[in-house]
């Protein structure tokens, strides 16, 4: 199965800013790149990476032209809307994957696609689409906002069964700093061994938070 993973390039996950310099969050995406689309290798699937520049990485890439949304959409089996599609379009299942699911494993893949549903959803841990896999030509996806509820209410307006997979892998993206504390403990590739060389945990005061590395602070 064809799997899409878009992919920032250029100043990525600005919301980790309180926690990582530029550089830090540049080589954090790039190691969560990295693990995904190897997890996505050994679990027997194709690769590709949606990237809005050259990534500079041994990877199959192709270049966004467009916004996410309309990106995606034109490389799913739908018609995104547009009824004039329904002829040309391919009905091989695609899959959808987010760049930043550090925790991701070939297991998590394997129960994404489990499910024969027309549309199998992977939601995330703040509203949005974390992985989803479509069969479906009247299946489109809308990113803005809360896209979980916007993909079911999509699913439900045209008729498409829905399967929701509900994973504690595949909801944990790495978006925000007490993210972090979760790609630390539990990351088992690249990016959770980038911030165990470079961080540490602090849990003192009742809060467990991730902090750099220091030898006056270990």
């Amino acid at each position: 199965m064809d799997v899409y993973i878009p992919y920032r390039s250029e100043n990525p996950k600005t919301r980790l800013s309180p926690s990582l310099s530029r550089d830090e969050r540049r080589g954090l995406s790039r190691a969560m790149l990295i693990d995904v689309y190897e997890t996505v290798v050994n679990a027997g699937h194709n690769p590709i990476v949606l990237a809005t520049e050259s990534v500079s990485l041994d990877v199959r890439t192709t270049i966004l032209t467009e916004p996410l949304s309309e990106a995606v959409n034109s490389v799913l089996p739908t018609n995104g809307g547009d009824q004039t599609r329904k002829s040309d379009v391919a009905t091989d299942p695609t899959a959808v994957v987010m760049a930043d699911l550090g925790l991701l494993t070939v297991d998590a893949i394997e129960r994404l696609f489990e499910p024969d549903s027309a549309l199998v959803i992977a939601p995330g841990q703040r509203g949005g689409t974390n992985a989803l896999v479509s069969r479906s030509r009247d299946f489109y996806v809308d990113y803005h906002g809360a896209s979980f509820r916007d993909h079911r209410e999509i699913a439900s307006a045209n008729g498409i069964d829905i399967a929701e997979v509900d994973s504690f892998r595949l909801a944990c993206d790495i978006d925000e700093p007490s993210d972090l504390v979760d790609l630390f403990l539990h990351g088992q590739g690249k990016a959770g061994r980038y911030l165990r060389d470079r961080f540490w945990i602090d849990d003192e005061g009742g809060t467990v938070t991730v902090r750099k590395d220091s030898s006056e602070n270990r």
